[in-house]
């Protein structure tokens, strides 16, 4: 209950004033309901190949294996609750190896199977929490003879099946980083872009009949640091891909990890606390966001652009630092550098389990980016807004739309230093919460100072103690502060009035 130890430091250090200006009042754009979703990666669903306590890779998976997860266990049931509403995004690497209860073809031997028992119980879950769907096709197209001539029969029974059982399948796509299959399954199992277009198409043809409601996300391809897609003539797909492929799809989608684990076989950038903490890891995700950006609009205009799968790290996160509080920093950034970009959805990877989920898979445990993530659900509207800080030390973003005539200040420090502020535009300060801890590498956050619990399955933001009337950012601490009242125009520090 100990209130944050850098905050009686504040008073003496922060000196200059640093303004933030709101630069206009429309906002700029307007993100999903459901922005903030998260994955369940079908290893887990399916009980198959997992991260946890492995200390390597193979063809993109953990090497333990697993139990399925226990989707109808309470606590779960309680975490998913509070970050409705949202997507739950089933894919992941054996999302191609598996073999469909429903398929007419025998299982290869050692292939993973997703049963009959467990997918109804997936779509019970999913109607339980009233959560849209997104679901990872089985691709699975591992010879080079294969591709242009996939066969989704499996598939269309799998489509049919959940329709069958009142579920819709919100948005279907074809196979998980298709243009990462060289790595994953080998070079001659990477699809050429016109052999992997004529496959997409028959899958589009296939969804539009079957359900017609369902929208399609394509090509879903992964990103590294600094290299983006890697490989320019194998496996830089997504250009070619969009150009070329006939069918129109609804969203264009892509995968992100800022960061590498020392589980990954490929590292472009190590997670490391230097790095995690340097706002130079943070610039690849706006420049591929903004490439794929043109490239949307240049091929397929009338789709969304999405990240489908990000988390701090590639193979399950870092140990003992992807479930820290440093590696917050990176998912408050992410989530407000999304959404100014113009991206609808933002897809974390994952839900439950491994080093990176923002529940611990065998304790049932939020990890720290649980509350950032929590926060911003209650605080941050669909609204973005463009705004400017005098000061580079500090990331702000800005949303309105949570409640009528209310914005809220995302402010982000990643320094051991405090900074004083004052705001122009915004309206009268509110209330404000400040998640920190009491050292970055930390399992537990405070917010306003005080460690954040359920209460028969209930946590509230009025939970929380007033912070003094500060003006002040603390060191090392993710800022929610909220406004009301954009029609006022005058500077004000945000002590004055505050209520």
């Amino acid at each position: 209950m100990a209130l944050n130890p850098f905050r009686r430091l504040i008073t003496q250090r922060a000196q200059s004033i640093n303004l933030i200006k709101l630069e206009q009042e429309q906002p700029i754009h307007e993100v999903d309901p459901c922005y903030l979703s998260f994955s369940i990666d079908i290893s887990l669903i399916i009980g198959g190949q997992w991260w946890e306590g492995s200390n390597g890779s193979s063809r993109g998976l953990g090497t333990n294996r697993v139990p399925p997860l226990a989707l109808e266990h309470p606590k779960l049931s309680q975490y998913v609750e509070h970050l409705k509403p949202a997507y739950l995004r089933v894919g992941g690497s054996e999302a191609d190896t598996i073999h469909y209860f429903c398929s007419q073809e025998l299982p290869h031997e050692k292939e993973p199977e997703l049963s009959e028992a467990i997918w109804n119980r997936l779509l019970d879950f999913i109607k339980q929490h009233q959560l849209r769907f997104m679901f990872t096709f089985k691709y699975g197209a591992f010879d080079r003879k294969q591709h242009g001539k996939w066969n989704g029969s499996d598939s269309a029974a799998l489509l049919q099946h959940a329709l069958d059982r009142g579920v819709n399948i919100d948005v279907c796509e074809l196979g998980n980083e298709l243009n990462a299959y060289w790595a994953f399954h080998g070079l001659s199992a990477q699809p050429r872009t016109k052999q992997l277009v004529l496959d997409y198409q028959r899958f589009i043809n296939q969804v539009r009949l079957l359900s017609p409601s369902s929208r399609i996300a394509g090509p879903g391809s992964a990103f590294w640091p600094y290299l983006g897609e890697t490989i320019k003539y194998l496996s830089n797909i997504t250009p070619g891909f969009l150009e070329q492929l006939e069918g129109q799809l609804d969203i264009v989608d892509w995968h992100y990890y800022p960061f590498q684990s020392q589980r990954s076989p490929i590292r472009t950038r190590t997670a490391r606390i230097e790095k995690l903490l340097d706002q130079r890891s943070l610039e690849d995700f706006e420049r591929f966001s903004e490439q794929l950006e043109r490239y949307r609009k240049r091929h397929q205009p009338q789709a969304e652009l999405w990240t489908g799968e990000s988390g701090s790290a590639q193979c399950g996160g870092q140990p003992k630092l992807s479930d820290r509080f440093a590696s917050s920093f990176w998912w408050a950034d992410q989530l407000g550098r999304g959404a100014k970009l113009g991206q609808k959805v933002m897809i974390r990877q994952s839900l439950i389990g491994g080093d990176y989920g923002l529940i611990q898979r065998e304790s049932l445990k939020p990890n720290p980016d649980f509350w950032v993530s929590w926060l911003w659900k209650r605080l941050m509207g669909q609204q973005v807004y463009q705004v400017s800080c005098q000061n580079p030390d500090l990331i702000v973003y800005c949303h309105g739309g949570h409640k009528q005539n209310r914005m809220t200040l995302l402010i982000i420090n990643m320094t051991n230093k405090p900074h004083r502020l004052k705001f122009q535009s915004f309206g009268s300060p509110k209330k404000r919460y400040e998640i920190s801890a009491d050292s970055l590498t930390s399992k537990k956050v405070l917010i306003n100072g005080v460690l954040p619990k359920f209460r028969k399955g209930k946590v509230r933001l009025k939970d929380f103690p007033k912070l003094p009337k500060l003006d002040l950012v603390a060191p090392y601490s993710i800022n929610f502060w909220t406004f009301a009242d954009l029609e006022s125009e005058d500077d004000m520090l945000f002590g004055d009035d505050a209520v």
